[in-house]
């Protein structure tokens, strides 16, 4: 299956205006060739057969019992993929994955909080809603997941691929833990091969994003020479990338129909239960709770990113907050003074001095180096700037 890419889609639009055209000319005709008047008059026994009409307030739509609609419902309409279902490939793993129904059940309860968010985004771009289900298989939806290779957050960029994608780390920050951020990057990512390499296939691409794309396209070179289409499906790639749409499709083949599966789905709002909201100035994290309306708890699971206490708008740009927050917040952001803004907690914000090592200033606050290094997101105390600003309390 091929995505589209813009320009296709609008090409697509206008050809499907066309046809509608052709078919209201077509319709036209039709009643043109019927005997004159029998468009307007009819016979005494049709007009009795004739139901009664729906009272005039009465709408088509109104008529209608429409069921409401969840995260998965929402999801499911979706998936572009499900025609492969019956492959080999697939069917292994959707035999895999309900051998352990009780896990599908504690991922898909772990992507709660982001699920119709990334669903969303994914929808805005007209992507297969398959591709929202890839934090499942690469990091079953913690967006703390580290692998033994590097690889961390939700989407599981490697340090080298973060950078390049502008997931910065330091200063208490990183990048590839920011769900919100990392979200959007990988579906640049997705979206920017696909159209750099595969003239828009999107499993071409996603077989990229796990194995890169020069191993995919020595791959696909050699699927040509075979005399093959040079789909994903012909191509001879490590078993985990030859693994990876498969289980995709597997994992939403079962979502789209969790009770033939023995799956139970937690209840998920359709609506995405987060909202973004721009960073504009510096933030300590107990004030940006505070603006938000939330506990610190709170807003840090929403923003695993923040390895220390503080926002800094060079590196962070947004916050996920719970979306009936996001209003109040970006209106008191607008409402605060600069005086006001700078002067809360003040002390609790060390600027670094030249000559400052972090153990001489974690004794002089009386905090362990340990602390003073967590709380920043430190993994160098020896490489501290001056000018970095750190913060003394892990409150």
């Amino acid at each position: 299956m091929t995505y589209h890419t813009s320009r296709r889609r609008i090409l697509g639009f206008t050809s499907c205006l066309a046809l509608m055209g052709s078919l209201m000319v077509a319709g036209n005709s039709h009643a043109s060739t019927t005997s004159p008047g029998s468009a307007f008059k009819e016979d005494s026994a049709s007009q009795k057969a004739r139901p009664a009409p729906l009272p005039s307030s009465l709408h088509f739509w109104d008529a209608l019992a429409l069921e409401p609609q969840d995260a998965w419902s929402r999801l499911s309409e979706a998936f572009q993929w499900q025609a492969d279902a019956d492959h080999p490939r697939v069917q292994h793993w959707i035999e895999h994955y309900r051998q352990s129904p009780h896990n599908i059940a504690q991922i898909t309860e772990r992507a709660r909080p982001w699920l119709a968010w990334i669903t969303e985004r994914v929808e805005e771009r007209g992507l297969p809603g398959e591709i929202a289900l890839i934090p499942f298989i690469e990091s079953s939806f913690d967006p703390t997941a580290r692998s033994h290779m590097g690889a961390t957050g939700l989407w599981q960029f490697m340090p080298g691929t973060g950078n390049a994608l502008g997931l910065h780390r330091g200063g208490g920050y990183d990048g590839r833990l920011d769900v919100a951020r990392s979200t959007h990057a990988a579906l640049d990512y997705i979206e920017m091969q696909a159209e750099q390499w595969y003239e828009g296939d999107i499993e071409l691409s996603l077989a990229a994003y796990n194995a890169g794309a020069g191993n995919v396209n020595r791959a696909r070179s050699a699927a040509l020479a075979r005399g093959q289409a040079g789909s994903y499906w012909d191509l001879d790639l490590p078993g985990e990338t030859m693994a990876y749409v498969p289980k995709l499709i597997a994992i939403s083949t079962i979502i789209a129909d969790p009770e033939r599966y023995g799956v139970a789905l937690p209840e998920i709002e359709a609506e995405p239960a987060v909202a973004e909201v721009p960073v504009t100035r510096s933030l300590m994290l107990n004030e940006a709770a505070q603006l938000a309306g939330v506990s610190r708890t709170e807003l840090e699971e929403l923003n695993p990113g923040l390895l220390g206490n503080h926002a800094d708008p060079r590196r962070v740009t947004r916050l996920l907050v719970p979306a009936e927050s996001a209003t109040r917040m970006v209106a008191r952001l607008r409402s605060d003074t600069p005086d006001r803004a700078t002067s809360l907690d003040h002390d609790e914000v060390y600027v670094v001095r030249r000559g400052d090592s972090l153990s001489a200033i974690a004794s002089r606050h009386s905090v362990t180096l340990a602390e003073l290094a967590r709380w920043n997101g430190i993994e160098r105390p020896d490489a501290l700037q001056p000018g970095q600003q750190l913060t003394l309390s892990g409150s």
